[in-house]
């Protein structure tokens, strides 16, 4: 969450100066007075912290659009953002000044409120929500803080005394998991200062390298991994652009959000395999100013370019919508960096859900490269004393997309300080003043209590998940992308050139004619058997006769399958193939796909585009890849032309 500000730097060109006033979270916004008694919401249903711990067993993971826990029962994220951790500092002046931090409200670099009530209270009201899980924000700077918070800032629990806010944090962790809720770790930030545009804090590598951040998040991940109710690690906060560069979703360049998460995903999950691994799109590109490209394309481009884990059951994306923010508005009320481009508050119910889900929920789909989980890990609006109507009504229609779509949600923030009934930030659920009293979401006055309670009551998908088939893209535009757990632990299988392999367990089923495009599949098996896989580099292995006449054969050996190809360029270079565990049968058909798209009319995947601009062969679900044809006559370049299609069974 990036609240508005403004610059408080002089800028060399507009290109600093509009970049400085993107935001995409909300200014704080104290209640002018409590209002009078509103009419009381249905409550949501509190769950004690034992009977929460009993309903679910970690860790979690995905099948299809649903996280599941251990057992494989549907685990729904309804979740709060527990803030504070990442900074409240607003970049000048005193640190622990309130006139310089976000809403007034000090967290000393740890989750609000420790100051102001005891953490079991703090808990409690987290029950008292319906909440079963809390995205927990931190800074790259707490893991090498070593500097003891005051005692100030842990009046309320006395017992954390002394210790740093990386210990802090620790006892926080703990005590959540211990009182039954899932956790999810969220880089928020680089530094403790928190909002603004220009903050320093725009991407992963802001104010630190790459390899920096993917250690701290191994460090992380150590540090929690006998926890199993720590489940996830949200990779990075509202990725955007910066004074000069914007992020990008597959250059793979030094801004590219799309390789730099998928490595240090699979870095995380050779760390600790049972973490789901949840990556946000990119939050926002571009000027925004007429005659300039800029927008919000969050979760667009996993369209047609989607990660891929070494273990494919974990990935979870995430999306955040605010009210005054829209597809291509920074969220800027006047000035630089505000344009005339529709807010999310502007939008019919009917426009809002269609934006909605071109921007994230469209990942839902089912049987696509893309499947996977969302989670609105941000959202929420300013309660208590607001009078403004349109965000009110811009909520009740988004909780309404939320219930009506099952959508997995973590509302922006939980906690915040109070003062004789008036909240410092009106946007947080539970407010304390310094006597630890409480002022809640469902006491009487907070117009949001009907939504919210709506929405954790909704209707939701329960019980056992069945097993989905999973298809998964490979992306050799740039460099490697190898994805088996196998394949990492062994010498390069194909050097010199770019290779993929499929994450373990599935199989190659498609490839792209000139994109280095390749397609993964485990529907209908078959299981990997015992033996070596093996390289082919020529046509030693070609049997059953000349499938592709006149053109060079890269064929598996009998009863192996493709998990894998290499290119030299975009020319075919190796099959990587391995063994079945029973006899596969010979034979097959010869998928043509030189002159145009050559895909199963129905089945996994065909519904979606995971090699655009290119053509595109792809066996059928019930067909595995036994051979890839190219030639370099014609000036083709040895890019792949056809594919050995053989049954499965």
């Amino acid at each position: 969450m990036i609240s508005i500000r403004p610059a408080r730097r002089a800028v060399l060109a507009v290109a600093a100066l509009l970049a400085a006033l993107i935001s995409t979270a909300p200014p704080a916004q104290a209640a002018q007075a409590a209002p009078s008694a509103a009419p009381a919401a249905p409550a949501s249903p509190v769950q004690s912290g034992d009977r929460l711990a009993a309903s679910w067993t970690g860790p979690l993971s995905t099948r299809g659009r649903y996280v599941v826990d251990a057992n494989g029962d549907r685990f729904k994220l309804r979740a709060g953002n527990w803030a504070g951790a990442q900074g409240t500092w607003e970049g000048s002046g005193s640190t622990t000044d309130p006139a310089h931090n976000q809403a007034g409200q000090v967290s000393y670099d740890i989750p609000l409120g420790l100051d102001r009530a005891p953490i079991d209270q703090i808990l409690a009201g987290f029950h008292g929500l319906g909440l079963n899980a809390v995205r927990l924000p931190f800074a790259n700077a707490l893991i090498h803080d070593t500097a003891a918070v005051p005692d100030a800032a842990v009046a309320a629990n006395p017992q954390l005394r002394g210790k740093t806010p990386l210990q802090v944090y620790d006892a926080v962790v703990a005590a959540l998991t211990a009182d039954g809720f899932a956790v999810v770790l969220n880089n928020h930030t680089t530094s403790y200062r928190f909002c603004c545009g220009l903050d320093g804090n725009e991407r992963w590598n802001s104010g630190q390298s790459t390899q920096q951040w993917e250690d701290d998040w191994v460090f992380m991940v150590n540090r929690y991994k006998a926890d199993k109710r720590v489940v996830g690690a949200d990779l990075r906060n509202e990725v955007r652009r910066d004074t000069w560069d914007d992020p990008n979703w597959g250059l793979g360049d030094g801004h590219d959000e799309y390789a730099a998460f998928e490595e240090a995903g699979n870095r995380i999950l050779q760390a600790d395999p049972d973490l789901l691994v949840i990556m946000e799109g990119i939050n926002w590109y571009g000027i925004p100013a007429a005659g300039f490209s800029h927008g919000r394309p969050m979760l667009t481009p996993v369209a047609t370019l989607s990660n891929t884990l070494i273990r494919s059951d974990k990935l979870v994306y995430a999306a955040h919508f605010y009210a005054y923010t829209g597809p291509a508005n920074t969220g800027a009320g006047s000035g630089p960096g505000s344009t005339s481009d529709p807010r999310y508050e502007d939008f019919t119910p009917e426009q809002l859900a269609q934006v909605v889900n071109q921007e994230a929920l469209f990942v839902t789909r089912s049987g696509q490269h893309f499947t996977a989980p969302v989670w609105v890990s941000e959202f929420g609006a300013a309660g208590r004393g607001s009078t403004d109507a349109k965000e009110q009504a811009w909520f009740d229609r988004f909780t309404d997309i939320l219930a009506a779509n099952d959508t997995d949600f973590a509302v922006w923030p939980l906690v915040g300080w109070q003062n004789n009934g008036v909240p410092n930030d009106n946007w947080a659920l539970l407010s304390y003043d310094t006597a630890g009293r409480r002022l809640g979401l469902n006491d009487p006055g907070d117009w949001r209590a009907a939504d919210w309670n709506k929405l954790v009551n909704a209707p939701s998908y329960t019980g056992q998940v069945a097993p989905v088939a999973r298809w998964n893209m490979l992306d050799l535009d740039h460099a490697d992308q190898n994805v088996s757990s196998r394949m990492l632990s062994r010498p390069d299988w194909s050097p010199g050139n770019r290779k993929g392999d499929c994450p373990d367990g599935q199989r190659l089923a498609g490839l792209g004619r000139s994109s280095s495009r390749g397609l993964c599949t485990d529907t209908a098996g078959p299981a990997v058997g015992a033996g070596d896989w093996v390289t082919v580099t020529d046509q030693r292995y070609v049997t059953g006769g000349d499938w592709a006449s006149g053109y060079d054969k890269l064929q598996c050996p009998d009863n192996t399958f493709a998990v894998g190809y290499s290119v030299h360029n975009n020319a075919m270079s190796a099959l990587l193939c391995a063994p079945a565990a029973t006899a596969l049968p010979a034979g097959g058909r010869t998928v043509w796909f030189d002159h145009g798209d050559n895909r199963p009319a129905a089945g996994g995947s065909v519904a979606s585009d995971w090699a655009p601009g290119t053509y595109k062969g792809q066996c059928a679900d019930d067909e595995y890849v036994a051979g890839v044809a190219d030639t370099w006559r014609w000036l083709e370049y040895g890019v792949p032309d056809a594919l050995l299609c053989r049954p499965l069974r």
